[in-house]
């Protein structure tokens, strides 16, 4: 859900280790003497922002492709980047890493293309909104040994982080419980441009909240482990002109029986997202408005609470993100998020839609 200014912070060169330390074996489109080549698929808000993030970070030479004239004209004017219309273009241009920023359905098509051209793949959230063709693209990355990342920002906020660090210090002893929210206001989301025309409130192009709103199953899943059984309820509730569901109400049960409970919606006029951790020696809150982490201890009977550093900004995830990304392709990182584990938080959102649809508990393990 955006929540940003549009400022982007100062960033080192990480282009320059890209160069030293990519294994071009794998990329048979680059050759080590020049810089990496990036191609943003897609200029919509979450496009723009990652090409402001790469001319930021000098990550390399950036190019981007977009159907639509108006995003053509906007980027150019804004970036003074090559803009391609047609992604025959965009492939003679040549690519070594891709940005998949297009509405959810044309994901996987898009990033399967970009893989069969040799290109590293980042794709935005969700990877997809059915599995039709999913395994094919995994195939393919795993054929070609290309470096893959879903993106999740959520796992680069300070707050999540700190969750990550508490629990695997055991500060709260064994986790049984988890309850997880995320709500904003639809309209509010762009202000700028019709709700009801885009991709969220379509259902031709894999809108909905369930899928909308998958950071909150992704980092479920990140700080409680795996899932095996999911049970949901959703529907359209609100007076929004959509297609797709605006709330959801979803039930995990965790591979070490803790139970989860994820709220997702597209109503509250006040933006809201929180996560709430039970253990069985403690308690820990997140708040992202208020920007803290309240930490409960039983075996002391004390609480402490971290707040973001200061002048944090929205937009530092993305940044980190795209910096994990790079050190990625350097082969100094593994991804925190790649193709493979995108998959399996997709099962668990698409079990979700499942139940919602059929009424049944839907086990990941058939």
């Amino acid at each position: 859900m955006p929540m940003w200014n549009g400022r982007s912070p100062p960033c080192a060169r990480p282009w320059q280790r890209v160069n030293q330390l990519f294994s071009f074996a794998s990329m048979p489109t680059a050759s080590s003497a020049i810089r990496p080549r990036f191609l943003v698929l897609g200029c919509g808000s979450i496009g723009k922002r990652h090409l402001g993030n790469l001319i930021a970070c000098q990550a390399g030479d950036v190019k981007a492709f977009d159907v639509r004239e108006d995003r053509r004209a906007e980027v150019q004017d804004r970036f003074g980047i090559p803009v391609f219309g047609r992604l025959e273009e965009a492939w003679l241009a040549g690519a070594d890493v891709a940005l998949i920023t297009v509405p959810t359905r044309l994901h996987v098509p898009l990033a399967l293309e970009a893989a069969q051209h040799g290109c590293h793949l980042l794709v935005e959230k969700p990877l997809s909104d059915s599995w039709e063709e999913v395994e094919r693209l995994l195939a393919v990355v795993k054929e070609r040994n290309l470096v893959t990342l879903v993106g999740c920002n959520l796992r680069f906020h300070p707050g999540l982080r700190r969750i990550k660090s508490l629990l695997q210090e055991g500060t709260i002893g064994r986790v049984v419980a988890a309850r997880v929210e995320v709500g904003q206001y639809l309209p509010d989301w762009h202000p700028q441009e019709d709700y009801r025309r885009g991709y969220s409130a379509r259902r031709d192009l894999g809108g909905g909240v369930i899928l909308d709103a998958i950071h909150e199953v992704d980092y479920v899943r990140w700080l409680m482990g795996d899932v095996a059984t999911v049970s949901c309820f959703s529907g359209k509730l609100s007076r929004l002109e959509i297609e797709t569901e605006d709330t959801a109400a979803i039930l995990l049960r965790f591979t070490d029986g803790a139970i989860g409970e994820v709220h997702l919606d597209y109503v509250q006029r006040a933006y809201s997202r929180t996560c709430h951790l039970i253990g069985d020696e403690g308690t820990i809150r997140w708040d992202y408005t208020t920007g803290q982490v309240s930490h409960y201890s039983g075996l002391t009977r004390k609480g402490q609470t971290f707040a973001n550093d200061a002048g944090w900004e929205p937009n530092q995830m993305y940044m980190d993100e795209l910096r994990h990304f790079l050190r990625c392709l350097a082969r100094e990182e593994e991804p925190t998020l790649d193709l493979f584990e995108g998959a399996r938080v997709l099962q668990v959102a698409l079990a979700a839609k499942e139940s919602a649809a059929t009424g049944r508990v839907i086990s990941l393990n058939r």
